[in-house]
This record gives C-alpha cells, sequence and structure tokens, in this order.
C-alpha cells in the first residue's frame, strides 16, 4: 500500500472516530508531509498528538511536531513523548 493511501486510511479513521478535519486542514496535512519530507509514520504520529494536546487541528503545532520528529528520528510514540517531555511540551503525567 502507497503511504498516501496509508495516510488517507489514517484520515478516514479519524473521521469515523469524530475528528472532523476540513478539506483546507486535510491539504495541508499532505503539504506538511511534503514540505518537512518525512514519513508517514510521523505524519500520523503528529496529527495524533497535535490534536490530543491542542484540542484542535493547529497547523503550526502539527508542522512543528512534524520537524522535531524528523530531525530526531522518531521511531514510536515512546519516543515521541520523550522527546515531546525533553522540549517541555507536555509533563510526566499525560498519558497517551
Amino acid at each position: 500500500m502507497k503511504e498516501n493511501e496509508v495516510l488517507a486510511y489514517f484520515l478516514e479513521h479519524l473521521w469515523s472516530k469524530g475528528f472532523k478535519l476540513s478539506d483546507e486542514e486535510v491539504q495541508f496535512i499532505y503539504f506538511g508531509k511534503k514540505y518537512t519530507n518525512t514519513s508517514v509514520h510521523h505524519v500520523k504520529l503528529a496529527i495524533s498528538l497535535t490534536l490530543q494536546l491542542q484540542l484542535s487541528f493547529d497547523r503550526s503545532f502539527y508542522i512543528s511536531l512534524l520537524e522535531l520528529f524528523q530531525k530526531n528520528e522518531v521511531r514510536s510514540l515512546e519516543e515521541a513523548k520523550q522527546l515531546l517531555m525533553q522540549h517541555q511540551l507536555i509533563h510526566d503525567s499525560i498519558d497517551f
């Protein structure tokens, strides 16, 4: 399955869970992936964490996470959580 298909299925899954992203937000998600030249894995992590931490889709926060994950070669949610704690974006008590 192609990366863009994986991302499309993930976005559909979010839609089914009640996260109704606008067409502009979805286009921005794909733009961010291309702009940062990152993997779908990083995009999925960044979207999930953006929605959980910001309680909505915050474009600048999403791009910041993509850049942070790409730069630090994050491979898992646990690594992402540790990195966000190091940058004081989350506290130890936050559960994902």
